[in-house]
């Protein structure tokens, strides 16, 4: 078991993690992030060190590995310290034209981190993301709080699952939008894959509403980062599936977390819904009306 000694320990309260988190200085004077997950997520940490060393020998900008392993408090993990700033915040201060291309390094990042591939084994996507969204129909059903427009997601899902068929997989950060970005030294690093999965690489898209709602020109970037240019509509009618899919089960999920939270996320499927023009169109508003030239 691992003792460790640090010279100074500052407590990280932001995110929704259930782990702990600090910033750690060592005698020497270098900074790193420490957390301390429960004894029973070994193995996931254990995973996730081996997905971020892949990540990181590509070269990809990531919150680079150091070191994992068990220790009194829990299971440790030990990163290098970014010294920079939320991207989430600093993009709103960037004009228009950085703003996107911000977004389209993004859309470069994720392409190299849809590089790795999945592992050899896994379930048709197909079934199990057909599994997925039933379950989050499921959801929403049961629910005490519905909003206007989610039976028109509910008939996009059961209209279009065919879109499924024939996917990729491949490794996904799992939560990738720009609340999961800092920037150091004005270069963009990506941060917590704690949610990494395997599975279609289109499906990363789904949490793209955040990065639409904080920044237009970041989303649209980030797209035509990822394709080199427009992406193909194939894609946009998948993305909107995924969108619904995601937007459908995020009142139920929030309704552990408060009426706040709630009426974040009814706010939010008021705004795919209108993105969307009520499932009508499958090319998102944010991206349809974006005018390149200015």
């Amino acid at each position: 078991m691992t003792q460790l000694h640090f010279a100074a320990r500052v407590p990280i309260t932001r995110g929704w993690s259930k782990d702990r988190k600090y910033c750690v200085t060592k005698e020497d004077g270098v900074k790193y992030l420490l957390r301390i997950s429960a004894p029973e997520r070994y193995e996931s940490i254990n995973s996730l060190f081996t997905m971020l060393r892949q990540a990181d020998a590509l070269g990809i900008p990531i919150c680079r590995p150091v070191e994992f392993g068990v220790c009194r408090e829990g299971v440790y993990s030990l990163y290098h310290w970014i010294d920079g700033v939320d991207a989430e915040d600093a993009v709103l201060h960037l004009p228009r034209a950085e703003q996107y291309a911000l977004g389209a390094v993004s859309g470069k990042i994720l392409k190299n981190i849809h590089s790795i591939p999945a592992p050899a084994g896994q379930e048709n996507w197909y079934t199990r993301f057909c599994r997925k969204y039933t379950a989050k129909i499921r959801m929403y059903r049961d629910c005490p709080v519905k909003y206007e427009g989610g039976e028109k997601l509910i008939s996009y899902l059961e209209s279009n699952r065919e879109l499924l068929r024939n996917r990729p997989q491949c490794f996904q950060h799992g939560d990738y939008h720009i609340g999961n970005m800092m920037l150091e030294r004005g270069a963009l690093v990506v941060i917590d894959f704690d949610r990494f999965d395997f599975g279609d690489p289109w499906e990363e898209f789904n949490r793209i509403v955040w990065c639409a709602q904080t920044c237009p020109p970041f989303a649209v970037g980030q797209l035509e980062g990822y394709f080199g240019g427009r992406p193909p509509e194939s894609f946009f009618a998948l993305l909107a599936f995924y969108i619904a899919s995601n937007t459908l089960s995020s009142v139920p999920w929030a309704m552990s977390f408060g009426k706040e939270q709630v009426e974040v996320m009814l706010r939010q499927a008021r705004e795919v819904l209108s993105w969307y023009d009520g499932m009508r169109t499958t090319v998102p508003a944010w991206y349809s009306t974006y005018d390149h030239s200015s």
